[in-house]
């Protein structure tokens, strides 16, 4: 991936960032605010790769990435799942009880939650874990916490005064790696897809039906509202089986018989969960 520019979500130190060293070793890293602004620059080509959140084990979807797969011609072409720890931390010298305000990103604040209830501190939303260690430096904030990670504590010069604190430890948040190219980056042992289906008795299992007649296993099925089209929804699916598995073929033929709309979003290979 030498010269290779991946677009994320955050500041350097976020958990995104970490993700691209995983997935994308000696690429050119791109910082974006949003998750939006992830897939408009690789979109129009400002970067070769995105790679944006998908699901969080604790949190469940994020519903703002499966949105945005219908509004942008991407593919997937990558999975990765990076573990996430959550450290409190401040300006150097700093001691836990003299805290009076926490900041990150609202997932890790609901992730800290029985951590946080424990203090005495009002708590702030900022758009990025990373980005609030950041801004504590920046602004030389005293008496004020940020929940990120311990690389961007050591990345940003802060102390930290608590680890893992978590509610849940087995934390992990499933990345997907966006592209132009439908490509998968290595050998593709699963694919995603969204479908919709009208209101016909019957369609949404004759839809899933296709999978588990030819034994495919779904490790994902959500629905999420149709944007602009009020009460009706599409599906979102994950199958372990490669675009170009026969089976899945047959699966994909048959889906669209029975849905208002199909489309693959990519064949990519299963990501690795860390211990």
């Amino acid at each position: 991936m030498t010269n290779r520019t991946v677009a994320y979500q955050g500041e350097a130190g976020a958990y995104s960032e970490e993700g691209v060293l995983t997935a994308f070793p000696d690429s050119e890293h791109l910082p974006s605010q949003t998750i939006r602004k992830v897939f408009e620059a690789v979109e129009v080509g400002r970067a070769d790769y995105g790679l944006v959140p998908m699901d969080n084990s604790q949190a469940g979807s994020i519903n703002e990435t499966y949105d945005l797969f219908l509004k942008h011609g991407l593919h997937l072409v990558e999975e990765t799942v990076v573990r996430v720890s959550h450290c409190l931390m401040a300006l150097p010298g700093s001691n836990l009880d003299d805290l009076a305000e926490v900041m990150s990103h609202p997932q890790a604040i609901a992730q800290s939650e029985e951590f946080l209830t424990s203090l005495d501190v009002s708590v702030r939303a900022e758009y990025d874990t990373a980005g609030a260690a950041k801004r504590i430096v920046d602004d030389k904030l005293e008496r004020t916490g940020a929940i990120a990670s311990k690389r961007a504590a050591e990345f940003y010069g802060l102390e930290i005064l608590a680890e893992g604190i978590q509610t849940y430890p087995d934390n992990y948040t499933r990345f997907g790696g966006l592209s132009r190219d439908a490509r998968s980056l290595r050998d593709a042992t699963k694919s995603s897809l969204v479908f919709g289906v009208g209101h016909v008795a019957g369609s949404l299992y004759r839809c899933i039906g296709a999978f588990a007649e030819r034994h495919l296993n779904l490790t994902k099925l959500e629905s999420r509202p149709r944007a602009g089209r009020p009460w009706e929804y599409v599906f979102y699916v994950d199958v372990e089986a490669p675009a170009e598995e026969p089976a899945m073929i047959e699966a994909l033929s048959e889906v669209s018989e029975h849905a208002t709309f199909t489309r693959l979003l990519g064949s990519y290979a299963s990501g690795f969960t860390p211990r």
